[in-house]
């Protein structure tokens, strides 16, 4: 990890000290999609452990997302021409696409867990092209996303889209295909190489075997079939038997489960806390082995994990903020909802073809492996088109509204905005805030402060009244605010979660 190393050395004991804004700021953006001022600032002041339980409790609770009409729907369904059809097909992937957008700005931990879910039991819509097969699959994402990993393993391996992605569907007891069989070791719960051979990849593949039945009209849910099921003797992971799809499951958790809690535990560690989770002086390990440790003595629940992760010191360390650079989709969505901007779904919408540009299509992954994260998301090219994306959208909120800057400006400095005469004091405040850690150093605050006070030099430099000035009622008030959102998202900062 050449750009961030972990130097957190803090436990898994209790964070107990309630919560500053900074951490209040680091809890909201690593658990969802960030959160508004007025909410960040009422979580300011609570105990840690009390607000995680409510996130954590909500998520548990929150229903899945609502299905379309046409969530049942095979080809029959669609225009007998095949444009039409195809046209059809592409309004509801839209307008699903939507809906999920929504619930990933709305549901915090429960949505920021069916995407980071999408994102390891992969699979793309421009495989399988079927839309049903898709909210069936969104769906499975987020009743599973906080339950429990063995039957949501389970319940994903048999969900259409994943077998039509992985090929399951052309996996015949006479004729075997390994795909699925080698990604449920491999990508899904034990990590490349480790803990099996690829004989237990032959002798699984047979045994998932028999879920081939795909019917007369595409689109239709696929049935298994016993007689293209392998019932022969298999030996998987040391076990001996005439093993089903079910056994598979129950033997892989029964024989690999400190493998399975150690690698899942590492890949939420990573995308939660730090992305160096292999530091020198094995800081991480510590972590990811207590994590394991309470992944199976919980039987796999996903719930006390992050209970125990959420609440600890080491989440809240100062080496864990500002330390993840932000997808697409977070860059965003962050921004959104900090904000408190009055959207629209054409602004979310705008905003999920802006991911998409910059190579986070959602439902759609890279491959197999999912997106890579972190560096992959910083190169020269997805740089500027993060600027020049970002200084659309917010010129867009400023043509729509500009008086929301000001209130945006004023919420975040709170008296300060209100009484101050001093444009820096004000400035850095909002910076403070719209930055995971504020700026480098005090040059770069300078450089700040300078773009932020361009519409007052002359009142504030130039022998004006300078006890004129306030946030609150200077007339270029919203354009000093906009001026200073513009600089900041271009500042490497910003990229950081």
């Amino acid at each position: 990890m050449e750009y961030f190393i972990n130097c957190n050395t803090s436990t898994l004991a209790p964070y107990t000290a309630n919560l500053d804004q900074l951490r209040a700021s680091h809890l909201y953006r690593r658990l969802g999609f960030s959160a508004s001022v007025e909410t960040i600032n009422q979580a300011a002041g609570q105990p840690a452990g009390n607000l995680v339980d409510t996130l954590i409790d909500e998520a548990l609770s929150m229903p899945t997302i609502t299905a379309p009409v046409w969530a049942n729907w095979n080809n029959d369904d669609y225009p007998e021409d095949s444009d039409a059809s195809n046209q059809l097909k592409r309004e509801q992937k839209n307008e699903f696409q939507l809906a999920y957008a929504n619930s990933l700005l709305n549901n915090n931990l429960r949505d920021r867990l069916s995407f980071f879910w999408s994102n390891h039991f992969v699979t793309e819509l421009d495989v399988y092209n079927c839309n049903s097969y898709l909210y069936e699959y969104i769906e499975c994402l987020q009743r599973n996303s906080i339950g429990n990993f063995r039957t949501f393993t389970r319940e994903i391996g048999l969900t259409n889209a994943m077998l039509y992605y992985l090929d399951g569907v052309y996996n015949n007891g006479n004729n075997p295909n390994e795909n699925y069989a080698r990604e449920l070791y491999e990508l899904f719960t034990l990590g490349e190489g480790n803990a099996y051979t690829e004989e237990d990849i032959i002798e699984t593949a047979k045994a998932l075997s028999g879920y081939v039945e795909r019917g007369e009209v595409g689109c239709s849910p696929v049935a298994f079939d016993a007689t293209k099921h392998d019932a022969g003797s298999k030996t998987i992971l040391g076990q001996t038997g005439n093993w089903g799809y079910d056994d598979v499951i129950d033997i892989l958790f029964e024989q690999r489960a400190p493998e399975i809690a150690e690698f899942i535990c590492r890949k939420l560690y990573e995308f939660f806390v730090h992305p160096d989770s292999r530091d020198d002086a094995n800081n991480a390990q510590v972590i990811i082995d207590g994590m394991a440790a309470t992944f199976v003595s919980s039987d796999f629940e996903l719930a006390p994990v992050l209970r125990l992760l959420f609440k600890s010191q080491h989440f809240f360390d100062d080496e864990a903020i500002g330390v993840i650079i932000k997808s697409p989709v977070d860059f965003y969505f962050n921004t959104l909802k900090e904000s408190s901007f009055a959207y629209t779904d054409t602004n979310v919408a705008e905003m999920v073809n802006y991911s998409t540009l910059l190579s986070q299509e959602i439902f759609e992954p890279f491959d197999v492996a999912g997106w890579q994260r972190n560096r992959s998301w910083i190169n020269t090219n997805f740089m500027i088109g993060r600027w020049l994306t970002i200084e659309s959208i917010l010129e867009n909120f400023y043509m729509a509204d500009n008086e929301q800057f000001r209130s945006l400006g004023l919420e975040i400095s709170g008296n300060v905005g209100l009484t101050s005469n001093n444009p820096d004091e004000v400035a850095r405040l909002i910076i403070d805030f719209i930055l995971t850690k504020g700026l480098l150093n005090e040059d770069e605050y300078a450089k700040a402060f300078t773009i932020f006070r361009s519409d007052v030099e002359d009142v504030y430099y130039e022998g004006g009244n300078q006890e004129s000035w306030t946030l609150a009622t200077w007339p270029q008030g919203p354009f000093q605010v906009y001026l200073l959102y513009q600089y900041l998202a271009r500042q490497p900062e910003f990229q950081l979660k």
